[in-house]
């Protein structure tokens, strides 16, 4: 019967068992799927009236999912990307009943249709040379500075994401013949990243003075701990807010961690690097991914279009005569 299934030993065995020692997820996934079961355990508590450790999985049916995915959209201002990510980690979980769970097969098959919402893929942000000078500069000459000078310039550099560069060790950083920095990204996937002339002495000069282990964090706090995601994006913002009153076009860009990837990825496009190899400095599972740049370069496309002609036109335009195609050529 389906009400002798509880949740708690499932949910318990479905991260300790399937995420951790079968699939091996890492730290950044459970933690996502933590954050969702959370979040959803919560919504369950407060519309069914009963503790998480008392419910059965049955609670957690179609009808609930989807009002709790209504909800982080209207209460917690989730856009449609974050929601997605949401009902995946729901999804693994209802699959891994579902195998486990012969019984309850119908019952996950109604929560696993539940759809993903589809969204606009937005136009990539990035910064203009300029904007990335300004931005470099902005730091003083404190010890603060110096730090987050040094990691503006690896970011915008080497297109990091910010979970690789806040786990970026000492021992990660080889400034000698063929200087590069090596990371894990996602999928465990290790790779390593050269780095330019300034760059390299930056780091140099940032390790001599920071000093550490080589198993110690490249970028720490005051107490020496590694800085965190949030720590990075007020860092950005900071300096952002800085370069601003000498760049004005920063003013009215919104600039992340991500986007300082994304001017990595288009410095390399502009001075003519392939898009393969653009795949692989950024760690992409597919080189369509970086697709995406080449739609938000606009010198590109202006270069293709100077290679065209202009076509002659006499200003004639097609005119319907008949009522149905009238009706079409209005739509």
């Amino acid at each position: 019967m389906m009400e002798i299934h509880r949740l708690p030993a499932h949910l318990q065995r479905f991260f300790t068992e399937r995420l951790l020692t079968q699939m091996q997820a890492s730290p950044n996934t459970v933690a996502s799927y933590r954050d969702t079961f959370r979040l959803l355990l919560g919504f369950a508590q407060d519309r069914l009236g009963r503790a998480p450790t008392e419910l059965l999985i049955a609670d957690l049916d179609a009808d609930l999912v989807g009002d709790f995915l209504s909800f982080c959209e209207a209460a917690r201002g989730n856009s449609a990307r974050p929601r997605t990510a949401r009902l995946a980690a729901i999804r693994s979980f209802f699959n891994y009943v579902a195998v486990n769970e012969p019984q309850l097969l119908l019952h996950c098959q109604q929560v696993l249709a539940i759809p993903t919402k589809r969204h606009d893929k937005p136009v990539v942000d990035f910064l203009a040379r300029n904007e990335m000078e300004a931005l470099v500069a902005s730091p003083d000459a404190t010890w603060f500075g110096r730090r987050d000078r040094t990691l503006l310039l690896v970011m915008l550099q080497t297109g990091l994401r910010v979970s690789e560069v806040i786990g970026l060790r000492v021992c990660d950083v080889h400034l000698g013949t063929g200087a590069h920095v090596r990371c894990t990204g996602k999928g465990r996937k290790e790779r390593a990243t050269p780095l330019r002339s300034d760059s390299r002495e930056a780091l140099r000069r940032w390790i001599d003075e920071h000093g550490g282990g080589p198993d110690d964090p490249l970028f720490t706090t005051t107490r020496g701990t590694p800085l965190s995601r949030d720590a990075v994006e007020r860092i950005v913002r900071k300096y952002t807010a800085i370069a601003a009153q000498t760049c004005p076009t920063l003013a009215n860009k919104r600039v992340t961690p991500h986007v300082l990837r994304h001017t990595a990825a288009m410095e390399l496009l502009h001075n003519g690097v392939d898009r393969t190899v653009i795949a692989l400095w950024l760690g992409h599972e597919r080189v369509e991914t970086t697709q995406m740049y080449v739609h938000a370069d606009i010198t590109l496309k202006e270069r293709a279009l100077a290679r065209t002609r202009p076509v002659a036109d006499d200003g004639r335009r097609f005119h319907a005569t008949d009522e149905l195609l009238a009706f079409l050529e209005a739509l």
